[in-house]
């Protein structure tokens, strides 16, 4: 198992930190419980020890994450690490070298997870035998903290090897590129209007019926976070659907609907009644969308037909280049700041599909 040092005083690091030019960043958090992720731990890596840093105790936090975010980080698959840090420092780091979106610019499967990576890299097997731990309670037990440190101990070393193949095919700034756009502040702003797209089930409701899934999705997303607690503690998917699909127009209406918990009518029934009477007035914001035509689905193979041929050229996977999702959404919204219009992509790939366009 990896050496490692528990740290429950993040200012101590001040020092080790600020000697590092790159560190191998991972955490640990629990959301169980709550909607925002909860940091429980912070494992930095250099390239000669490992910290497991403590994150909850309440004195050294400021200087640690003035030091540490100064840095910068080399992170497998950064995104849910780039929103639980972010809402937890309130800031987010200098620079960014995601190994997942590397190994996938090297033609390596895309979005192959840490052990993958590891084991194709280095020939080693990791031992994901506390992916359940509660990391919330002090004190961590050993083998949850060698569990920890083995997620960041080959980070480092990756990055090495990474980034040589890289510079060696002339890609290590579409590495890069890719890399810093998970720092991007918006992918990690709350949208309630965006909340039906959580509410499975609701894709098969049309006209009033959407509309006041719509309310009803935005409703329990401000009060989760609000209340700082899961969506499905708040209401559960089905008892949604349920209000939307019946329409009740009255707290004996709403109770009566099957599997409505009398709890949550007795607190919120009135507020749940006014998500369902607003719907009434909403417009065609709230409506599905259509279908795609045969013109576009037609666009959208020869789309992918192009992104296929660039990829195979390149030895990639062509949802590297560019995912059917994002081709798709090209298609509908008819926009034109999508990655693939600008970047590395650009020349790859984006003025062909703005030829088809």
């Amino acid at each position: 198992m990896p050496h490692y040092q528990f740290v429950d005083q993040p200012d101590t690091l001040e020092p080790v930190l600020a000697r590092q030019e790159h560190v191998g960043i991972d955490t640990e958090f629990m959301r169980e419980r709550t909607y925002y992720a909860q940091l429980c731990l912070v494992q930095v890596a250099t390239p000669d020890e490992i910290y497991c840093v403590d994150p909850l105790v309440e004195s050294g936090q400021q200087v640690f994450w003035r030091e540490v975010l100064a840095r910068d980080w080399v992170v497998h698959s950064a995104r849910q690490d780039i929103e639980v840090v972010s809402q937890a420092a309130g800031a987010m780091p200098a620079s960014l070298f995601d190994t997942q979106v590397a190994a996938g610019l090297l033609g390596y499967a895309a979005q192959m997870g840490y052990a993958g990576l590891v084991r194709e890299l280095f020939g080693i097997e990791m031992a994901k035998s506390h992916t359940r731990a509660d990391w919330s309670k002090r004190p961590l037990r050993e083998a949850y903290l060698e569990y920890a440190a083995e997620d960041v101990e080959h980070l480092l070393p990756a990055y090495d090897y990474l980034s040589e193949q890289l510079e060696k095919k002339g890609r290590l700034e579409w590495a890069r590129e890719d890399s810093m756009a998970l720092l991007e502040p918006s992918l990690y702003v709350v949208d309630e209007k965006q909340a039906i797209g959580r509410l499975k089930g609701a894709r098969n409701f049309r006209g009033r019926r959407r509309a006041a899934a719509a309310r009803l999705a935005a409703w329990r997303e401000a009060e989760a976070i609000r209340r700082d607690r899961p969506r499905q503690w708040i209401a559960k998917d089905t008892v949604l659907l349920e209000i939307a699909y019946h329409l009740p127009d009255s707290l004996q209406k709403l109770a009566d609907l099957e599997g409505m918990p009398p709890k949550l009518v007795s607190r919120v029934g009135k507020e749940l009644l006014r998500a369902v009477a607003a719907s009434a007035s909403d417009d065609n914001d709230y409506k599905p969308p259509r279908p795609p035509s045969e013109a576009q689905k037609g666009l959208l193979r020869e789309m992918q037909a192009e992104v296929g041929r660039a990829a195979e050229e390149l030895g990639l996977a062509a949802e590297t280049v560019a995912s059917k999702r994002e081709l798709s959404s090209i298609i509908i919204s008819g926009g034109r700041d999508s990655r693939v219009f600008g970047g590395w992509r650009q020349h790859i790939i984006g003025d062909e599909l703005l030829r088809l366009l």
